[in-house]
C-alpha cells in the first residue's frame, strides 16, 4: 500500500517540479527578452539622434554600458521577485503534498491504537470471567462434582471465545500483509458454497433451520480458502441472527464480468443506524431487541469485507428489523 502510495507521489513531485521549472524559465526567458529588447530600441533611438545633431558630443555617452547595467538590474529585481514567488508556491505545495504523505499514516497509527485499545477490551471480557468463575469455585470448600463441571464448562466457552478471537485477529494480520502474496486461480463458486454449507450445516440443524443453497456452478479467478472462510463468516452471522426454524438463502447470478452472491436469512435485522458500521472491527448491533444474546466479538464481518477487497469485489446490506437481512456480493470473474 505505502509503495504504490509513494510512486503516485513522486510522480506529482516530479510534475509539480517540471512544471514550476517551466514556468520560471518561461518567466525569465520572456522578461530577459523584453527588457533587451526595450533597451536596444532605447540605444537605436539614441544613436539616431546623435546621427542628426550638427556636432558630435563633447564626449561619447556610454549607451552601452548604461543600458546593460540597467538591464541587469532589471533582470536580477525579476528573479529575486520570481523566487520569492516560487518558494510561497513550493511551500504551500509541499505542505499540501506533505499532508497527503502523511495521512495514510496518520490513519494507520490512529487504526492501530483502537484495534489495541478494542483487542484488550475483548480479551479482558473473557480473562475476568474465567478468573471469577475459577475464585469462586477454589472458595467454595463444599462444592459439588456438578457445580465444578459447570464452572469447567463455563471456562471452556470462555476458552473457545478466546481461541476464536486470537484466530480472527490472526486472519486479518494476515490478510493485511500478505494479501498481495495470495494464490489465485479457477475456483468454482459452487464448490466453494458447498464446502462452506457442510461446515455451518451443524449450526443450521440445531436451531433446525432451513438451508437453502441455490447456487449454479462458475468459475471464477479466487483465492479459494479465503473465499470459504468468507462463507462461512455470511453463514454463521444468518444462522445466528435468525430464530428456530427461520430460513438461510444463499443463490448467485451473473453478468459479463460479475459474479453476484446473495445470502438472505430471515432474523432479527440491522437498524439503519447500526449498517454503516457492521464492517468496522469490534462493532456489534445492539442485541437488546433480540430475544437471544449472540457470542462473537464483531471481527466476522470485518474479516469478511477484507476478503472481499482483495478480491476486488464489492458488498452491499439490505435490511429491515424483525424482518431479515441480505447481504449482496460481487465478485469479477478475472482478478487483476
Amino acid at each position: 500500500m505505502f509503495r504504490s502510495a509513494r510512486i503516485r507521489l513522486t510522480g506529482w513531485y516530479l510534475l509539480i517540479i517540471m512544471l514550476i521549472s517551466l514556468a520560471f524559465s518561461a518567466v525569465i526567458y520572456k522578461s530577459v527578452a523584453f527588457e533587451f529588447g526595450r533597451r536596444l530600441n532605447v540605444i537605436e533611438r539614441r544613436l539616431k539622434l546623435e546621427e542628426r545633431e550638427i556636432r558630435p558630443p563633447a564626449r561619447p555617452r556610454p549607451f552601452f554600458t548604461e543600458d546593460l547595467e540597467a538591464a541587469k538590474k532589471r533582470v536580477l529585481f525579476i528573479l529575486f521577485y520570481a523566487n520569492g514567488v516560487i518558494l510561497i508556491f513550493s511551500g504551500v505545495a509541499g505542505y499540501f503534498l506533505a499532508g497527503k504523505t502523511l495521512k495514510p499514516i496518520e490513519k494507520a497509527m490512529e487504526e492501530q491504537k483502537r484495534f489495541t485499545a478494542d483487542a484488550s477490551h475483548e480479551f479482558r471480557t473473557p480473562l475476568t470471567a474465567l478468573k471469577t468463575v475459577m475464585e469462586v469455585a477454589l472458595r467454595d470448600k463444599n462444592i459439588s462434582l456438578k457445580e465444578a463441571k459447570k464452572a469447567i464448562k463455563s471456562n471452556l466457552e470462555d476458552v473457545d471465545g478466546l481461541q476464536s478471537l486470537s484466530n480472527n485477529l490472526l486472519s486479518l494480520a494476515n490478510l493485511q500483509s500478505n494479501s498481495k502474496n495470495f494464490a489465485f486461480r479457477d475456483v468454482d463458486i459452487a464448490e466453494v458454497v458447498k464446502n462452506a454449507y457442510r461446515k455451518i450445516l451443524p449450526l443450521a440443524k440445531e436451531k433446525n433451520i432451513d438451508l437453502k443453497i441455490k447456487v449454479k456452478k462458475q468459475t471464477l479467478s479466487a483465492n479459494k480458502e479465503s473465499l470459504e472462510e468468507m462463507m462461512v463468516i455470511f453463514l454463521d452471522n444468518a444462522i445466528k441472527y435468525t430464530s428456530k426454524k427461520g430460513k438461510v438463502t444463499v443463490r448467485t447470478r451473473t453478468d459479463k464480468k460479475y459474479l453476484t452472491l446473495e445470502i438472505k436469512d430471515a432474523g432479527a435485522g440491522i437498524a439503519k443506524k447500526d449498517i454503516p458500521y457492521i464492517f468496522d472491527r469490534f462493532y456489534r448491533v445492539d442485541q437488546s431487541r433480540s430475544k437471544s444474546k449472540v457470542s462473537g466479538f464483531g471481527l466476522g464481518l470485518s474479516l469478511a469485507k477484507k476478503i472481499i477487497g482483495i478480491h476486488k469485489g464489492s458488498v452491499i446490506v439490505a435490511s429491515t428489523l424483525d424482518k431479515g437481512t441480505t447481504f449482496t456480493i460481487r465478485l469479477p470473474f478475472k482478478h487483476s
